[in-house]
């Protein structure tokens, strides 16, 4: 639609159109909803959710409808999950749809998105509302590509994508294209997180626990006398003796002997002073 003097583009879907009067978009249909007072505007984003950096996006048919957005985050192919949504930018973007309503063409949309990837192209999937149909293509394409189960997709996508809230029809086909791939289905869709914090492994290092308690080292303990202590005039050191080795016997000298050592002893003593 051409733009008009003195008017915006809408907030939602891009197109100029009076989106606050009530008026219904001339080019992809959009409009307020039925309940919203006039003025009120949707609280989604704008933007898509990156769900594979730099290469997978999900979201809605108003995120497909912002192409100025689209070609600012660098997106290049656009994967329309819904037949009857019209592909508007033909001329900007590389387009597939899948054309079958019912049955989740998974083996389809996951050749083209795998194609994409090696061609390092970046990819948008959306339906209407981007929460239940595309949601589980996504979910499926990390099945297929990364080798995740069910759970640990769908968990990835809904952490990225909070909104996300698939339906019954599409679970059970994701159920169905679990077995496909791994031949068997851990159970359902889990609302928990899959490690919870408690369940995490103390740094232990691998090392097992020994047994008892570690008696702690005591640190105030009296350390050994060194044996560079200063020795003071009334301290004699009897492990430290100039000459021979000092026997345990060895007495010290008469007085009448003038301090003389007798060298029978076979050992040295200090002269008396007297």
């Amino acid at each position: 639609m051409r733009k008009r003097e003195r008017e915006n583009p809408c907030g939602i879907c891009g197109h100029y159109h009076k989106y606050e009067e009530g008026e219904v978009c001339g080019v992809c249909g959009h409009r307020p909803p039925a309940a919203s007072p006039v003025g009120a505007r949707q609280q989604d984003s704008a933007f898509p959710s990156e769900i594979l950096k730099e290469f997978l996006f999900l979201g809605s048919y108003d995120n497909a409808s912002r192409s100025e957005l689209l070609k600012t985050i660098g997106v290049s192919h656009i994967l329309n999950t819904v037949p009857l949504c019209q592909n508007l930018y033909r001329n900007s973007f590389t387009y597939h749809c899948l054309q079958e309503d019912k049955t989740l063409q998974f083996d389809d949309a996951n050749q083209f998105l795998e194609q994409c990837e090696r061609e390092k192209a970046r990819v948008l999937v959306h339906c209407m509302s981007g929460k239940s149909r595309s949601a589980a293509f996504v979910i499926a394409f990390l099945m297929k590509s990364r080798g995740w189960r069910l759970a640990q997709s769908f968990q990835w996508v809904k952490e990225r994508r909070p909104q996300v809230q698939l339906s019954d029809a599409a679970q059970q086909q994701l159920i169905e294209y679990e077995k496909k791939l791994f031949g068997s289905n851990d159970g359902s869709i889990p609302a928990q997180p899959f490690a919870p914090v408690d369940s995490l492994p103390s740094l232990g290092f691998g090392f097992p626990k020994p047994p008892g308690d570690i008696q702690a080292p005591t640190f105030n303990q009296q350390a050994p006398a060194s044996i560079f202590e200063r020795v003071t005039p009334n301290s004699f050191p009897s492990n430290f003796i100039f000459g021979a080795e000092r026997t345990s016997d060895a007495k010290l000298p008469d007085s009448n002997n003038f301090g003389v050592v007798n060298s029978s002893t076979g050992s040295d003593s200090m002269m008396d002073s007297s």
